[in-house]
């Protein structure tokens, strides 16, 4: 992790950087990348974009002495710690009346907050990344049990959720609080579209105990998260107690937080692939400046192009593994990662 707990400079903000050529608006141009070449481009125009214009990446750049100047491919871009938006307003540009999104913290830690200057793009992004995924979600009954989200009114989960409800227009799909008994009547009712039963991971296990289900065209996709109301379990684990008790092949899997606009889906075996404007990297653990070699573990880095008017270039405290198709396998957490990141910039 991130080590610069002992540093206190004063960096100067430059506004309207030299390194930034005239550029067209970016919404239209990320989601409609379509190879590996397109997407370096537009993430090093990002990167220039967001140096020039976000006081808070350019001062954490600037730390490590890298610029737009030093800068030419997308592995060297800086990737920030994703603490940093517990302490700091992380916003690329000028910011009138956002959304704020905010995590969900279980430990009295600070909660991170997430400025969405346009909330049209975060719209954008997650029901284009469910439609490469899974279709249209008019195809899809949705039900949804996300209870610790849905007791806040501030969660971007239940944002996205709750479109893709609307979208799915059909009259069974919701959210579900407490009421297990009324979410097991309906998933045992035929219904002729394709059910998606959306949780948090203790709340499926909640609903699990409730007695065995044989699920039929039913699509089981957990979030993660204990929230602290259960021990945590691995994903594999987790995965097994699901599909015995559910009655399904597989469990799928969504991966996305607070700090970011886009998704990545896990249809199998809990390893996550993304859409066109997002990547997923693995740094070294002891080297975090650095890329860990093929099938080491190490920390996620996370490239989502569409978050344009934040960060676009996150490092978060989780633990990945990295196959060789390039699709990632998310371990777990780092211990200790509030401590250990980076409370780095007095700025």
């Amino acid at each position: 992790m991130f080590v610069f707990d002992a540093i206190f400079v004063k960096v100067q903000f430059i506004p309207n950087s030299p390194y930034l050529p005239s550029l067209p608006p970016f919404d239209k141009a990320v989601f409609s990348i379509s190879d590996r070449n397109e997407f370096n481009d537009l993430a090093l125009k990002i990167f220039q974009y967001q140096y020039s214009e976000n006081p808070v990446y350019q001062k954490f750049c600037r730390l490590l002495g890298r610029s737009p100047e030093s800068v030419h491919s997308v592995e060297a871009i800086p990737c920030l710690p994703i603490e940093i938006f517990k302490t700091h307003t992380v916003v690329t540009g000028s910011s009138t009346n956002p959304l704020i999104f905010r995590s969900s913290g279980t430990t009295g830690t600070n909660e991170s907050k997430h400025h969405v200057n346009d909330p049209g793009i975060y719209e954008t992004s997650f029901l284009e990344g469910f439609k490469r995924f899974y279709g249209p979600p008019k195809d899809y009954r949705i039900l949804a049990l996300l209870p610790s989200y849905l007791e806040r009114g501030d969660s971007s989960l239940v944002y996205m959720v709750d479109r893709l409800i609307r979208e799915s227009g059909d009259k069974s799909s919701g959210f579900f609080l407490d009421n297990l008994a009324a979410l097991r009547d309906i998933l045992t009712t035929e219904s002729p579209r394709k059910t998606l039963l959306i949780g948090v991971s203790y709340a499926l296990l909640d609903l699990v105990e409730g007695g065995v289900l044989s699920l039929k065209n039913t699509i089981v996709m957990e979030t993660g998260g204990m929230k602290g109301r259960r021990r945590e379990l691995t994903r594999a684990e987790l995965h097994d107690i699901l599909k015995t008790g559910l009655g399904v092949s597989e469990i799928h899997s969504e991966y996305g937080m607070t700090e970011l606009l886009s998704q990545a889906y896990a249809k199998k075996d809990g390893l996550f692939e993304t859409p066109p404007w997002m990547q997923l990297s693995i740094r070294d653990a002891n080297d975090p400046l650095s890329l860990a070699a093929p099938g080491r573990s190490g920390g996620v880095n996370v490239i989502d192009l569409a978050n344009m008017h934040s960060c676009s270039f996150i490092a978060t405290s989780d633990l990945g593994r990295q196959n060789p198709d390039g699709r990632v396998e998310i371990l777990g957490r780092f211990d200790y990662s509030d401590m250990r990141g980076c409370n780095l910039m007095v700025l």
